[in-house]
This record gives structure tokens, sequence and C-alpha cells, in this order.
């Protein structure tokens, strides 16, 4: 057993040191690209010497790329929002009361995240265009919230499942009702698995393409996927610029997962287990 351990472990890091070079080399790539000038033809996996800004200015007069950074961050952080605060608020009851009813919501919450969100594009799209809401922030917003908060729902539920009635019953001894133990007593214990609601939903919400194409017709509401597409089209015989557009356009969520990594591994960690 002891030396099937040793084996298991001796494979496991080459193992992983082989995905993550799999995974970081599009990334050092598009680096390379990003800060090289057009007309150096040295190979794409040898970092410039220098730095070539150019490319960046191309991405942000031509591509108007801060005007997608800004349109993508107001959905986002709203949608984050939205998804946290129904999330925690539709778990909490789904987690305390183990009914049939409630199974049966959970069933049906779990079976919603089944669903491919382009099989029901046409209603969706009819249903937003008759309340009004197609090219604009509200629109997307709503449908973004939507179909990310069953993931939110069901991590929430597994997480608040695993913490102790007890707390419960002494702030309702203390005279809270139901909000007040949620947001005084639970609320603040759901750190760890919100970190993970965070970038988990976050990153759907900011890479969304399939509903920003169809909902957000207008060129003054472009998100940041729609103005790097749009751009790629217009400078694909530019593609150092084109790789800087693409680079301004995922730091944000490698700079949010860096900063919550430590929060999402545990969450993860303890959603599973409990």
């Amino acid at each position: 057993m002891v030396q099937n351990n040793k084996r298991a472990a001796i494979w496991r890091t080459p193992l992983a040191i082989i995905i993550v070079l799999i995974h970081f080399a599009p990334i050092y790539i598009l680096l390379g690209m990003a800060f090289k000038s057009p007309k150096d033809v040295t190979s794409r996996w040898i970092l410039p010497g220098y730095i070539y800004k150019q490319n960046f200015d191309i991405a942000i007069n031509k591509g108007n790329m801060l005007a997608g950074l800004y349109n993508t961050t107001i959905i986002t952080v709203s949608c984050i929002v939205l998804i946290i605060v129904f999330g925690a608020l539709a778990a909490y009851p789904l987690a305390r009361n183990r009914s049939k009813f409630n199974g049966g919501i959970k069933a049906f919450v779990l079976g919603i995240m089944m669903v491919p969100p382009l099989s029901i594009l046409v209603p969706l799209y009819t249903v937003m265009a008759g309340l009004k809401g197609t090219s604009t922030y509200w629109g997307i917003i709503v449908i973004l919230t939507a179909f990310q908060l069953p993931m939110s729902i069901f991590l929430y539920t597994n997480f608040i499942s695993a913490i102790p009635t007890a707390l419960d019953e002494a702030a309702s001894i203390d005279g809270c009702g139901p909000f007040r133990t949620f947001f005084l007593v639970i609320l603040p214990q759901l750190k760890p698995i919100t970190a993970s609601v965070v970038i988990l939903t976050g990153i759907n919400c900011w890479n969304d393409y399939q509903f920003s194409l169809y909902m957000l017709q207008s060129p003054k509401i472009k998100t940041i996927t729609l103005t790097i597409s749009s751009f790629f089209s217009q400078n694909s015989n530019n593609v150092n610029a084109a790789a800087a557009a693409a680079l301004m356009g995922i730091l944000p969520v490698i700079l949010l997962f860096l900063s919550l990594q430590k929060y999402f591994i545990k969450g993860m960690v303890d959603s599973a287990i409990k």
C-alpha cells in the first residue's frame, strides 16, 4: 500500500507540471505577442526584450476597449451582487427546512443547470424584446443573473447545510427573526463559498458572448467579448494589437481569481465535503 502511494506521488508531480504548462502556454504566447512589434518576426515563443506600447494604444483607440471594459464591469458587478444576495437567501430555507417540497425545488434547480442556454434563446429574445429589455443594462443583467442563480443556490445550500442549527436556535432565543438570523449569523460565515460563487459566476458573466451577441445590439453597450470579437474581425492583419486587446480582456478575470484564490479553494473543498 505504501509503495502504491509512493508511485502515485512520483507521477503526480510531473503530471501537474504538464497540466500547468499546457494551460500557461497560450497566456505566455499572448504576452509575447502583445508586447512585440508587428515588424518583429522572431519566434512567438521568445519574449521581446522591449515593450511595444503601440499595440495597446491601437486596441484602446481603434478597438474602443475601455468602453467595453466599462460596460462589462457594470454588468458583471451588478450580476454578482444579485447572484450572491438572492442565491444565499434562496439557499437558506432550502438548507434548513429539509422537506419533500424543498427537495423537489433543489432537484428543479439542478435540472435548470442542465438546460443549454441557446435552446431557449428565441423565446427569451422575444420576451425581452416585448419588455424593451434588448440593448439595455438591466435586460442583460436579468438574463445572466437568472442563468447563474442555480449554481449559486446549489453551492450555498450545500455549505449552509453544514452550519450547525444551534446557531439559529441561539439567535432565535436572543429575539432574532429569520432575516436577522440570516444576515447577522449565517451570512458572515459564507465568506469562503461566496468567493467561489464570485469567481465561478463572475467569470461566466464576464466572458458571456452568446447572450450579449443577441441582446446587446447597440454599439454603445458592447461588452468586452463583443468588442474583442469586432476588433479581431477588423484588424485580422495586426495580430499583435489583437493580442493586446485579448490581454486587456482577460487581465481583470485573472486578477480576480488570484485575489480570491485562497477563499475559492477553501470554499469549494468545504462545500464538497459538507
